[in-house]
């Protein structure tokens, strides 16, 4: 089983950027079949899907509102996906989560809560206008 951590939020200002981590520990599965979302939640709303990259082919998905502003790499020697942030705006602000997605190889990912486990706690991302 893997665990995943987050680190990398922090306090900016509107138009700047970030850049989030989620790195794996654990055995079980190897880090580079098992594709990596990102998901945000802020306060009083659901949680949703922003982001994800599949295993092995890297191929990622991003939500509309957060195109060309967001791009995610993964790193699989560091066990590690980053979540590149720039153009924040204040409604990106909100918890940030990592989570996991077995797949078959080369499947694309998906960006629906449902689909994902092995869950972070999070980071805070806060954007001041």
């Amino acid at each position: 089983q893997l665990q995943l951590v987050e680190s990398g939020g922090g306090l900016v200002q509107s138009g700047e950027s970030l850049k989030l981590s989620c790195t794996a520990s654990g055995s079980g599965i190897r880090f580079e079949e098992v594709a990596i979302g990102w998901f945000r939640q802020a306060p009083g709303k659901e949680r949703e899907g922003v982001s994800c990259i599949s295993n092995l082919s890297g191929r990622t998905r991003y939500i509309d509102s957060v195109k060309d502003r967001f791009t995610l790499s993964r790193d699989s020697g560091k066990r590690t996906v980053y979540l590149r942030m720039d153009m924040l705006e204040p409604e990106d602000t909100g918890v940030y989560f990592c989570a996991m997605q077995p797949l078959p190889n080369y499947t694309p990912c998906t960006i629906s809560r449902s689909d994902y486990n092995s869950w972070g706690r999070g980071t805070q991302v806060t954007i001041s206008s």
